[in-house]
């Protein structure tokens, strides 16, 4: 059994996939749409990584702000959830993202890539980074 990880915004989707044993995540894609309201390609294409690496559980990142609460960007996050679960069947997991585009822009400056090249993967480095979290988390329960 594989989890897919998914960092939603507003006009990409990160996409990670844990190894078969669930204690590391790898980075697969970044599913990019021209509008942000646009879903039927980019839910096409989860389904079909899906698919694809026998996922069985989706962890999707759960935009709050840092005081806790919650925004615009989460009432939209736990649209896509609903829409998810309805469309793949799978169980999908909010969790908490705070600082994951941080962390995933700082990992990347840290291994010397362009700030410019950095924009193509941020997405994709931040949904590894929220699918290990939580892999972490169920590992050490």
């Amino acid at each position: 059994m594989r989890i897919m990880g998914l960092d939603f915004g507003s006009r990409t989707v990160g996409v990670a996939v844990s190894d078969g044993l669930n204690i590391t995540a790898q980075g697969v894609e970044i599913i990019r749409r021209k509008e942000e309201n646009k879903l039927r390609r980019t839910l096409a294409r989860i389904e079909e990584l899906i698919l694809e690496y026998q996922v069985e559980e989706i962890v999707l990142g759960f935009p709050k702000h840092m005081n806790g609460t919650e925004g615009v960007r989460a009432e939209l996050t736990e649209e896509f959830k609903e829409k998810l679960e309805r469309r793949t069947g799978l169980p999908v997991t909010l969790w908490d993202e705070r600082l994951t585009t941080v962390a995933a822009d700082r990992t990347m400056m840290e291994a010397g890539i362009r700030r410019e090249d950095r924009k193509e993967y941020v997405d994709m480095i931040a949904a590894v980074l929220i699918l290990q979290g939580y892999l972490d988390r169920r590992n050490m329960e």
